[in-house]
């Protein structure tokens, strides 16, 4: 090949890099950018399923910021993206000298199907019922009627160990991802949120949603 049609060849390659620079390539769509405050987390992966977002609730029972979280601004969110939205709870223990029960009670409620019904009452009988000591056996049996469980069956799932182990599990899964403080919010596995701003979480959410609607 000629010297002249090797640098026509090289302009015209130039010249197409120019003109299509910008531009997505077929079947490459551009990576969209996630709106709001948040820490992506590389060595954790995305649980993300399109048109669906799960929330991961880092808390303690004892903590009164997660009892506000979850009393106020949880249904706010919930209530803005309905079924699009999943939202779960993993407890994470930060005040320290109080007894694990209320998180087994959580977990074991949460295996029989009545896992958020438990989280209200627990976080109602510790922050608005003053009651943070210890949860005997007489006051269990109330709270698990009132979520509408059997006694019978939760006390022997609380006493095969499964909650403790789920609970235990959930508490090194926080420490993974270096939770430092309470709440703290994993979005669709690997998206972080320390600061707690409802209108920030509904931002990173919508924008997810929407990269959604665009594909």
């Amino acid at each position: 090949m000629t010297r002249w049609r090797i640098g026509a060849l090289s302009v015209a390659v130039i010249v197409g890099l120019l003109l299509t620079a910008g531009r997505p390539v077929d079947g490459f769509a551009e990576k969209p950018e996630l709106k709001g405050k948040f820490e992506l987390l590389k060595d954790e992966p995305s649980t993300h399923r399109p048109g669906k977002v799960k929330l991961v609730e880092f808390a303690d029972f004892y903590c009164p910021h997660c009892h506000h979280f979850d009393g106020e601004a949880v249904p706010m969110l919930e209530k803005e993206f309905g079924s699009a939205l999943e939202v779960v709870m993993v407890g994470f223990p930060v005040i320290r000298g109080k007894l694990p029960t209320p998180f087994d009670m959580y977990e074991q409620a949460k295996a029989m199907g009545k896992g958020n019904e438990m989280k209200k009452v627990l976080f109602r009988t510790i922050h608005r019922d003053r009651i943070s000591g210890v949860l005997d056996r007489m006051l269990r049996e109330s709270l698990i009627k009132e979520v509408g469980l059997d006694p019978k069956a939760f006390e022997e799932g609380m006493a095969s160990g499964k909650p403790a182990k789920a609970f235990e599990d959930g508490r090194k899964w926080g420490e993974r991802i270096n939770v430092q403080q309470t709440p703290t919010v994993l979005i669709d596995g690997n998206i972080k949120v320390e600061t707690i701003d409802p209108e920030n979480i509904k931002t990173i959410i919508r924008s997810i949603l929407d990269a959604d609607g665009k594909k």
